[in-house]
């Protein structure tokens, strides 16, 4: 039986008895870094700093205000979940509170704040729609919304179609003009008064199945799903990563600036972005929305030393003229993660930043956050998602069932401290994804070397198959991104009667290759298709041809929704009818 394993993990080093909350607020692990007298925060707009005891302070202040005023934490809803791989049990004593925002140097505090009454948090995406977050709201139990004040509207109306008071909508930020209790009030009429209430303790072990968070899966191949997330799985997660980088110090000293951009409602941005940059004494400054220029200004304003980056941020780095008008020379690491990056894009950041560290990171919100990370301290292959953290263990399982060897692919099953409960009040995705003696199916298909390094080549329900032949998008948009009038790609596979299925490519055209295709767009398409043509083998090539399209639907994550463009090519298919 061929297993792979990350480092060894000495379990004593993950403390089961903590909420994720006290872990990061009260706790002294030995692998923290002294926060010393840097912030932790920083609001990129103003320029205000957050340090960790006005973290603790907030968060104590506001689950005060939360416990007195809307009763979290006062009762247990005795409900319980057992999934079919029994002794795993779910603790849900107490109903999410559900936080709709964009980031926001509040949002640590809305978080925390419900685990150290006992209750839950779910991030939502601030963009939804009020049906969206119905779907969110009832499928987790929420009983209180924090919303920012840009989502005030959609979150209201969808508390009323779900049955939740108008009073127990809050805003996260301070807006006088709208008729909403804000966080900020709640927190300084607590501090005012003085903090008084008991934070919930946890028994030994009972960190390992009381639920922390409820996050919704990405949805690219179905309808989203609220992963049960306990405390320890978290925590788990933060102390694999520190020990993966023991040395890290070297890259992430205490006081360093991080890009705060990775949305905190994704398990990316929770996880590894916020949780993990707090716990490394770095300082992390806080962006609500993207904006390449916007961004650029942070870089620079903020002497920032780290890049946390998804795909599609990555690529706008790459190709957009406006970034040569930046000095990019201070930055000494760039991780992108959420979504796969190709050696061509990887490349390209190396060309960009010669100087910096490019890495990845490759995990799900079932695992969370992350399962491998190129190692700061050591060389790797571009393209690399890197090496199994420690006390990982995983297999590549091949189609007919059996094990893959070194540099042989297959779909990606993995066992690890961090992994998720299940999926809540779902059973049967649970005993599908979740399988017997807790390990987990990732449906990734991937390939791992005889040096450890992780190799992603596609997703399983995503491959295309052409006359049996098995295609990955993501290896055709790699090389596709690299044509110089390409901002973006998408490659899909669409029915073919003599292959089954063959690739398309959705391309989004740089400005100036935009205006050379309204005249004529065929010699770019033509190009394009004979890039792909001159580099792959002819069942990859592009026989469903190239779209100009003006975007690539993806989800906040940076993840493509191929699902999207495969619905629009169904639905043209049955017009044609």
């Amino acid at each position: 039986m061929t297993e792979f394993h990350g480092p060894p993990l000495d379990p004593r080093q993950i403390p089961n008895d903590l909420t994720t909350a006290a872990f990061m607020l009260d706790y002294r692990h030995p692998l923290r870094p002294a926060q010393g007298t840097v912030p932790c925060l920083i609001e990129d707009a103003t320029g205000r700093a957050v340090y960790l005891h006005e973290l603790r302070e907030r968060t104590l202040a506001l689950a005060q205000a939360l416990s007195e005023k809307y009763k979290i934490g006062e009762k247990d809803v005795g409900e319980m979940l057992v999934e079919s791989w029994s002794p795993c049990v779910y603790q849900v004593t107490q109903l999410p509170v559900l936080i709709c925002s964009p980031n926001h140097v509040d949002y640590p505090a809305a978080i925390w704040a419900p685990q150290y009454l006992g209750a839950i948090f779910t991030g939502a995406n601030p963009n939804c729609t009020p049906d969206e977050l119905v779907y969110q709201i009832t499928l987790t139990g929420t009983t209180l919304i924090i919303a920012h004040s840009d989502s005030l509207e959609t979150a209201r109306k969808a508390g009323e179609l779900a049955g939740i008071s108008p009073d127990r909508v809050l805003i996260l930020d301070s807006d006088p003009k709208l008729d909403a209790t804000s966080v900020a009030t709640l927190i300084s009429g607590s501090i005012s008064a003085g903090s008084t209430f008991v934070q919930k303790k946890l028994r030994p072990g009972e960190g390992k199945t009381k639920v922390a968070a409820l996050y919704m899966s990405s949805g690219t191949t179905g309808p989203q799903k609220a992963v049960a997330i306990s405390h320890s799985a978290i925590i788990s997660n933060l102390v694999q990563l520190s020990v993966l980088n023991v040395d890290s110090h070297i890259m992430f000293s205490p006081g360093d600036v991080v890009l705060g951009l990775l949305p905190f409602f994704h398990i990316a941005g929770m996880v590894f972005t916020l949780h993990w940059m707090v716990f490394n004494a770095t300082t992390l400054v806080v962006i609500p929305k993207f904006s390449l220029v916007g961004m650029l200004d942070s870089i620079a304003r903020h002497r920032m030393q780290h890049l946390m980056l998804v795909p599609p941020v990555a690529i706008a780095l790459c190709k957009s003229p406006v970034v040569k008008k930046y000095d990019l020379s201070k930055l000494k690491y760039i991780g992108c993660g959420a979504a796969p990056m190709t050696s061509e894009l990887q490349d390209q950041l190396s060309q960009l930043c010669p100087q910096a560290t490019i890495g990845q990171c490759y995990g799900t919100t079932e695992t969370p956050a992350i399962l491998t990370m190129t190692p700061i301290s050591r060389p790797f292959t571009s393209g690399s998602a890197g090496t199994l953290l420690p006390g990982v263990q995983a297999r590549v399982v091949k189609s007919d069932g059996t094990l893959a060897g070194y540099n042989e692919p297959g779909e990606f099953v993995i066992k690890s401290p961090s992994l998720a409960l299940g999926y809540y009040k779902n059973r049967e995705a649970s005993d599908d994804a979740f399988i017997a003696d807790r390990w987990f199916r990732t449906g990734d298909e991937v390939k791992i070397t005889e040096n450890g390094e992780l190799f992603i080549t596609g997703r399983l329900k995503e491959l295309i198959k052409v006359r049996g032949f098995q295609v990955s998008p993501v290896e055709l948009e790699g090389l596709i991104l690299n044509h110089p009038d390409v901002s973006d790609a998408c490659v899909i596979g669409v029915p073919d009667d003599f292959s089954g299925e063959v690739p398309r490519a959705y391309v989004v055209l740089t400005e100036a290759a935009a205006k050379k295709a309204n005249n004529n767009p065929e010699p770019i398409k033509a190009s394009i298709a004979k890039l792909v043509a001159d580099n792959k083998v002819k069942y990859k090539h592009l026989a469903g041809g190239v779209v100009f399209v003006p975007l690539i639907p993806k989800n906040p994550s940076g993840k493509i929704m191929r699902r999207v463009l495969k619905e629009q090519v169904k639905e043209k298919a049955k017009a044609r009818l």
